[in-house]
């Protein structure tokens, strides 16, 4: 019997969010809305999701804060 599961971390892109000043790089930039979560699937079906949460990612470098 072959079994193909899998687990990581997804993001879906929500569009565009706030433009603010990045506290890593220190540029200001349009950053963009997403949604980071944990996933379980199994023949490439999600199963499971948890620890959703809601972040801005910086444009420039990807730092990312929870909104």
């Amino acid at each position: 019997m072959f079994l193909l599961f899998g687990f990581g971390t997804k993001q879906r892109d929500l569009g565009p969010g706030g433009t603010r000043t990045c506290p890593n790089c220190g540029n200001t930039s349009r950053w963009a809305r997403v949604r980071r979560f944990r996933q379980f699937s199994v023949f490439f079906v999600p199963v499971v999701r948890w620890n959703r949460r809601h972040l801005e990612v910086c444009g420039i470098c990807g730092a990312a804060i929870e909104v």
